[in-house]
């Protein structure tokens, strides 16, 4: 459940400052302040379309979609109709953001697709992960007592009373989906629609129906 072992630095513009944490969901509190310091270095191919809101020159958004501050837009990403970026997002190159989408203090590697009625918050997507249409990050407990990632018996406290979930490269979130506060779902792993999901889910495993957690068939 580290951040070496869920994410391939290369896709994503935060390679630096993630591969400054032990843990991803260490990186959650300077969002912020990392996207402020990168924007201010982008290049030409980008334009500040309004303050802190820095957009590729070959990206495409939607005019019904909002872009709150701060928040970065990657080469041949397509935020579409209705989509709701509140702020703090860092949204790498050709991805996708649909319709009513709405992402908060997140990284979305390069690839990445939440393409249909998705929340995302507090959270961090790795290279070419998907969800499907109405699967959603869970970020605060109902109780609000503060996040741990849970791995068996071992818990890790974040420290944190919003965390969502850290999904490694290649994972697949099967349609309305719910990632419980803390979830870490590692490489290349798949989850069943309609499924319930919380704490660590290894790497190239399936989390079907009732949460019954297989290794993925080696082809």
């Amino acid at each position: 459940m580290k951040t070496l072992d869920l994410f391939d630095l290369t896709h994503t513009k935060a390679a630096a400052f993630l591969s400054g944490f032990s843990y991803p969901w260490e990186a959650l509190s300077g969002i912020q302040n990392f996207i402020l310091e990168l924007g201010s270095t982008l290049g030409e191919d980008y334009a500040e379309i309004s303050p802190q809101v820095w957009v590729h020159r070959t990206a495409k958004i939607a005019p019904t979609a909002y872009l709150g501050a701060p928040c970065i837009i990657g080469q041949n990403t397509e935020v579409r109709h209705g989509a709701f970026i509140r702020g703090s997002a860092l949204v790498g190159d050709g991805c996708v953001v649909g319709n009513s989408v709405e992402l908060k203090n997140v990284i979305l590697f390069d690839g990445v697709q939440v393409p249909h009625y998705n929340y995302v918050g507090d959270s961090i997507l790795g290279y070419k992960a998907h969800m499907g249409a109405g699967s959603i990050t869970s970020n605060v407990k109902s109780d609000k007592t503060l996040v741990t990632v849970k791995n068996g018996r071992e818990g890790l406290p974040t420290g944190r009373k919003k965390v969502g979930a850290m999904l490694g490269d290649l994972v697949e979130v099967g349609c309305n989906s719910v990632l419980n506060p803390g979830t870490v779902i590692g490489r290349g792993s798949q989850v069943y629609p309609l499924s319930c999901v919380r704490g660590v889910i290894p790497e190239n495993c399936i989390v079907k129906t009732g949460g019954i957690i297989v290794k993925k068939e080696q082809r």
